[in-house]
């Protein structure tokens, strides 16, 4: 086995929480979708995909180093917002405990000098820096569109998209 048996537990910790955040993102696409604001939805379903596919990444890892694979039990997400903005605020909430969560795994790994694992994540440390921005300004988006205005939203992710 190229992993510790620690490591490899906590790995297999993280597919959860990768799972858990895939799910939270589909609540979060659906609140959206309800309301008729696609962008909003679609920018949600495509978190929800990238968020299992950090998950098979781990899977693939934990194969690869012919470690134990555990898929943990997956929590429920919430199933509803009151606002765009509380929806929003969960999701760089997450994205906040996936970064600790995945700075607690490099910690794990620096100390046992794990460099394969130190070098598998590195990916998903630069990808969380990522990931906080894109949430960080998408809710300040919202909180300076208010409630009422969501459609502005809509636009700037247009927006953002053409500029991307």
């Amino acid at each position: 086995m190229l992993i510790s048996r620690e490591l490899a537990d906590a790995f297999n910790s993280q597919i959860g929480n990768e799972l858990g955040a895939s799910h939270q993102y589909i609540s979060i696409a659906a609140h959206f979708r309800q309301r008729h604001l696609t962008l909003l939805a679609r920018l949600f379903m495509e978190q929800s995909d990238e968020e299992r596919q950090h998950a098979q990444k781990f899977i693939d890892y934990l194969l690869d180093t012919k470690a134990d694979l555990r898929i943990p039990a997956i929590a429920a997400p919430t199933p509803t917002f009151a606002s765009a903005e509380e929806a929003v605020s969960a999701a760089l909430q997450w994205e906040n405990d996936v970064t600790a969560q995945v700075t607690r795994l490099m910690d794990r790994a620096v100390k046992e000098n794990d460099y394969l694992a130190q070098s598998f994540l590195q990916w998903f440390i630069d990808e969380q820096l990522e990931e906080v921005v894109k949430m960080d300004r998408l809710l300040g988006v919202i909180r300076h569109s208010g409630e009422k205005n969501l459609l502005m939203v809509e636009a700037y992710l247009v927006h953002i998209e053409k500029a991307g």
